[in-house]
């Protein structure tokens, strides 16, 4: 009997180094099942959506509020329930994963309000550096109330997604792992390299996506949520693309209230990229990576002590 139950404690030992650690499966088979996952889910999401677009003769690929609004939300459908499952398998709440906080409402309007400052501070400081000029308004009345919504409503979709998809629950995982400072590089450089396959992006704006992705990380670090990053982001790109009309890594808008184009030395205007490619983004991330600090770090410095 004895010789019957050794081997088989052997074997439950081996099965548990391999699979199983101190906090239920280890990160990296989590976060390979939650990919599967994602990718079975979001198929279901995405294929039925374009089909419904092409019904109506509205292009996926296009920059459109409507198309941006349904394919967003078909991508974030899908990552939802990958992560749904695995909040299941990890009896976890749903929310743990970077969407919890007392404050979620107020935090993600304060997002909101950064977000088209910073990036209209940009494109100022580019306009006064002779790097953009203004062209004519290109929207009024009841148009361009229709596209301010729905570019709104279109990038929180985008800000949702992108947020909670490279740190929400694969940054958490990753984090049990290696560290949260270590899984933040990851998600950074990984955030600025899905912008490679963006035309017209350039080396500047990948760098600068991926420094975004790091000022995304620390705001997660200190609120312990997504909700101010999602803000942020969502009304970045809404400045970026709806209000100035600038291009978007490479892509413009249809539908913008105003219309820029670049001008001058590429490195400092952007170029085709948009202001996320000029090198005048790098001091502007600095500058709100130290207000975070002086308005959040502190604070959380003298709580801890």
């Amino acid at each position: 009997m004895n010789d019957e139950f050794i081997p088989q404690e052997k074997s439950q030992s081996i099965y548990h180094r391999i699979f199983i650690g101190t906090q239920g499966i280890r990160a990296g088979w989590s976060i390979g099942i939650f990919i599967l996952l994602m990718a079975l889910f979001t198929a279901i999401t995405i294929v039925p959506t374009i089909s419904l677009l092409e019904k109506y003769h509205l292009p996926a690929g296009e920059l459109q509020p409507l198309q941006t609004c349904a394919s967003e939300l078909a991508a974030f459908l899908g990552l939802l329930a990958a992560t749904m499952v695995m909040s299941r398998i990890e009896h976890k709440p749903l929310i743990f994963y970077g969407l919890e906080g007392t404050q979620r409402f107020v935090r993600f309007l304060y997002g909101l309000f950064c977000g088209v400052i910073a990036l209209s501070a940009l494109v100022g400081l580019l306009n006064i550096c002779g790097l953009l000029a203004f062209d004519n308004r290109q929207l009024f009345g009841k148009a361009a109330f229709i596209y301010a919504i729905g570019w709104g409503i279109g990038f929180f979709l985008v800000g949702l997604y992108e947020e909670y998809f490279m740190r929400g629950y694969m940054m958490a995982t990753l984090t049990r792992a290696i560290g949260f400072w270590w899984s933040a590089l990851v998600f950074s450089i990984l955030f600025g390299c899905i912008h490679i396959t963006n035309k017209g992006e350039t080396p500047v704006g990948i760098i600068s996506a991926a420094l975004i992705g790091l000022i995304f990380c620390i705001s997660l670090w200190y609120l312990k949520s997504l909700w101010w990053a999602i803000g942020f982001h969502a009304s970045w790109d809404w400045a970026e693309s709806y209000l100035w009309g600038t291009a978007d890594s490479g892509r413009i808008a249809h539908g913008h209230l105003f219309a820029v184009h670049p001008q001058g030395n590429m490195l400092l205007s952007g170029g085709a990229a948009g202001p996320e490619g000029s090198l005048l983004i790098i001091p502007l991330l600095l500058v709100i990576a130290l207000m975070m600090w002086i308005i959040w770090g502190r604070k959380k410095n003298a709580i801890e002590e």
